[in-house]
Parts: structure tokens; C-alpha cells; sequence
């Protein structure tokens, strides 16, 4: 891990592919009359869902019958189907309730290793999966290095922005001598970064895998949202500027985004002109949490607040962290804040629980999420060298506000992944206002003991 973190880092330094192009950054860099440079690091992740991979399969003859807490059963039924030769409508799949999945059980091969064990024993069986077998040798999320270059003229305004993402692909694991992240990873925070400025470059260096790369909740938004949301309060602090005034003015004047440059954008599988990137709706994020969550308030000692917003699944968030840091550098989160543009939506108590479960599972990964190899194999096994945060460790309250449509013809968007991105920099954020430190490497671990 140490030794590929250098590579990616090696190749952050450089020029890579080139993925969006508007003006020339490179010409407006080296004019800039000041340069802040960020260099932002997460490492590889494990689900770690409480229920690990578990399955039941029953196979009679040319017919089988699965019970599994599959995230695709449409795509385990073909699976199954394809690996024992059997037609689809002899497969049946019972989907049960799952103990958490978070995009690892969207790949059935728990599932497949049932249901080969009962073809070949020729009674139903069940396979489970240790706490051990679920980390070690898992579809991890990826590792990332972000690599971010802001230009500014002499009043301080941002006139250019360069941004490297390295990172193994998702496709690598479906296609060996992958190095570039696909359309889908791109168009998660890079390529479709809303800021106004006048120019913008964004690169995709080549990063060979190492290990199965898989979905995780909010994919490469993760890694994307830390670096943009901890390079606006970099550019803030470096301009003695508040930040949440500083990410309005990136953000800028309400507008679609024109993204003609870009060459196969992916919206999250939904039309452009239905799910526009609205910097409007962007921007009405911001001041609404802003508003209800008392930004600027007098805060106690050893206290801070950070805030971040992020666009994803086509819905938009904005949060604000409060931290607590004592002497000994001991971290607790009294509160969190987040609205959140979801469109047109049917139940508030559902966005409310899964952005309340956003905020837990982000402070775990922030304070904690690394999974590390040695001599090619993973060197976490459970939760005593991969731990998750403890209910004294989560944060004591979250609030939610929820924009109401526009229109009723406000299509719905994203709620399940959307709350998780704009975490941890809101976190970060919020540590940096408390202690003057500026993490730029996750997990925070042990960066804030005294």
C-alpha cells in the first residue's frame, strides 16, 4: 500500500488524460499571481456490512432455487443460469432482507458458491461468509489520489483549476489493462465540478489495480467531494475569506451547466435535460443549511464548523460539521446539519433516516476506513484492525431540511448515496476551524492525538 500510494501520487504530479477542457488552465496557472495546491488521499474501503455475504441454494436436476441478500437479483438469475447451463426461467431467486449491503452484494459470487456446492453434494446448502472472508477478499472501493492546482489573480478570485483524479477503475475488474476510470467515475465529481471559472482542466492519469475494485455507496463522489469541498476552504482560509461565502462565488450566478466539452457524460443514467446540473439549486442547498444550522455562530472552545455540498445521484447536499476536539486531540460530532434537493419526494422520514445513516457510516470512514496490503494480501481481518464507530462515537444529533420541488413536475432524484460525499470534507472542515490542522490524508486515525 505504501509503496502504490507513491505511484498514484508519482502520477498525480503529471499529466495524464486529459477529460475536460474550458480556457487554458495550464497559461493560467503560470500567470496566476498565486497558486494553493492541494493533494488529497483515500485510501482502499471495505463494506463491512453487519450481515456478511450469506447465501442458500437448492439445485434439482436442471431447476435451483436461491435465498441471498442479493442487490441484483435479475443479475444473480443470469448468473446462475449461465453458470450452470441452465435456462433463466429454471433459476429462482428469493431476495432477502439484506443486513446492509452498500453495493457489495450487488456481485453474486457468494451465491454462485451455493449453488455449485449443492449441484455438487446434491442437497441444499448454505454458504457464510466469515467477518475475515467478507474484508480480505471483497470488492473494495477504490484507492484515489486528488490532486488539485487553484490559480488566483491578485484580488484573490479563482481564474484557474486543474484537478487530477488517479484511481484504479471499476472496469478492471470486468477488463484486465484497465488504467483509466470510465465515463461513469469520471462524471461522479470531476468532469461535472459546477464551479464558475473561467478555466478549467481535468485529468485522469493512468493507475493500474491491484485488487477487485467494486461499487460502493457514492463511488468515486467519495474521493471526489474531500478534495473539491477541503480545496474551497484551502482557497478560503489562504484568502482570509469565510468559506461558505468563498463556495457561493465558486459556485457562482444560478445557470445550467453547459458541459458540451465534455465527451461521454454521464449523468447517472438519466437524461441531461430532465437532470441538469442546476447551480441554482446548488447554491439553495448551501444557504439553507447555512441558515438552519447556524452558520457563523459563536461555537466554545476547542469546537468548529465546516461545510461542503456536493451534487450526485442528481440530487443536491450541502452539510455543516460541528466538531469537538479536547487537548488530547479526542474527536466528537455534537451535530450535523444537512439540507438536501432530492425533487419531488413521497416519504421525509425515509430521506431523514438515510441521511442520519449517511452521516454515521461517513464519520466511520473518515475516522477509521483503511484497508491495507502487504506482500499483496489485505492485513485487516475484522473490527479490531478494521473498526467501525461504536454508537458513543456517532453523531449525537442530525438535522435535516428537505427543499420542496420547484414544480410538482420535479422529477425525483437520489437519496440513499447523496449524504455520504459531502461528509467527510464538512468533517475535515470542521477540524481545521477547531485546531488549525489540515488533514489531507484519510483516514484521520491518530493525526489528531496530542
Amino acid at each position: 500500500s505504501v509503496a502504490y500510494r507513491a505511484e498514484l501520487e508519482d502520477a498525480a504530479r503529471k499529466p495524464g488524460l486529459v477529460v475536460r477542457k474550458e480556457g487554458d488552465a495550464e497559461a493560467a496557472l503560470k500567470g496566476a499571481d498565486k497558486v494553493i495546491v492541494g493533494e488529497y488521499y483515500l485510501p482502499h474501503l471495505a463494506h463491512v456490512a453487519m450481515e456478511t455475504p450469506v447465501a442458500v441454494a437448492d439445485v434439482k436436476g436442471d431447476k435451483v432455487e436461491v435465498w441471498a441478500p442479493v442487490q441484483s437479483p435479475g443479475g444473480t438469475r443470469e448468473d446462475v443460469a449461465k453458470t450452470l447451463g441452465i435456462p433463466q426461467e429454471n433459476v429462482t431467486v428469493n431476495v432477502t432482507l439484506l443486513g446492509g449491503g452498500f453495493g457489495r452484494k450487488s456481485k453474486c459470487d457468494f451465491a454462485l458458491e451455493a449453488v455449485l456446492l449443492s449441484k455438487e453434494l446434491g442437497v441444499p446448502v448454505k454458504v457464510q461468509w466469515t467477518r475475515e472472508d467478507d474484508i480480505r477478499n471483497g470488492f473494495l472501493h477504490t484507492v484515489s489520489v486528488e490532486r488539485i492546482e487553484a490559480g488566483l489573480d491578485k484580488s484573490g478570485k479563482v481564474i484557474a483549476w486543474r484537478h487530477r483524479s488517479v484511481a484504479p477503475s471499476i472496469a478492471s475488474t470486468f477488463a484486465a489493462g484497465t488504467v483509466h476510470q470510465a465515463p461513469f467515475e469520471l462524471g461522479m465529481g470531476l468532469v461535472d465540478m459546477p464551479f464558475e471559472i473561467a478555466n478549467i482542466q481535468c485529468e485522469n492519469p493512468e493507475a493500474a489495480a491491484h485488487t477487485r475494485i467494486g461499487w460502493f455507496r457514492s463511488v468515486s463522489n467519495i474521493p471526489r467531494a474531500f478534495a473539491v469541498q477541503s480545496m474551497v476552504a484551502e482557497i478560503a482560509q489562504a484568502t482570509n475569506r469565510d468559506p461558505k461565502d468563498m463556495l457561493l462565488e465558486l459556485i457562482g450566478a444560478p445557470r445550467i451547466l453547459n458541459l458540451t466539452s465534455v465527451k461521454d457524460l454521464w449523468n447517472y443514467g438519466e437524461p441531461y435535460d430532465s437532470y441538469p446540473i442546476d447551480t441554482g439549486r446548488l447554491r439553495k442547498v448551501v444557504e439553507l443549511v447555512a441558515d438552519k444550522g447556524g452558520w457563523g455562530r459563536q461555537v466554545p472552545k476547542g469546537h468548529g464548523l465546516g461545510i461542503a455540498v456536493h451534487r450526485s445521484f442528481v440530487s443536491y447536499i450541502a452539510t455543516i460539521v460541528e466538531v469537538a476536539v479536547d487537548d488530547k486531540g479526542k474527536l466528537t460530532v455534537p451535530r450535523v446539519d444537512t439540507a438536501i434537493d432530492c425533487g419531488t419526494y413521497v416519504n421525509p422520514e425515509r430521506i431523514q433516516s438515510q441521511i442520519e445513516g449517511a452521516a454515521i457510516m461517513g464519520m466511520s470512514l473518515a475516522k477509521y476506513g483503511e484497508v491495507t496490503f502487504k506482500d499483496g494480501k489485505v492485513q485487516q481481518g475484522n473490527f479490531d484492525d478494521y473498526p467501525v464507530i461504536r454508537i458513543d462515537e456517532a453523531p449525537a444529533v442530525t438535522n435535516v431540511y428537505i427543499v420542496p420541488p420547484a414544480s410538482p413536475d420535479t422529477p425525483p432524484s437520489g437519496v440513499g448515496e447523496p449524504g455520504v460525499p459531502p461528509f467527510a470534507p464538512a468533517l475535515i472542515n470542521a477540524i481545521f476551524a477547531a485546531t488549525g490542522k489540515r488533514i489531507r490524508a484519510l483516514p484521520i486515525g491518530k493525526q489528531l492525538e496530542v
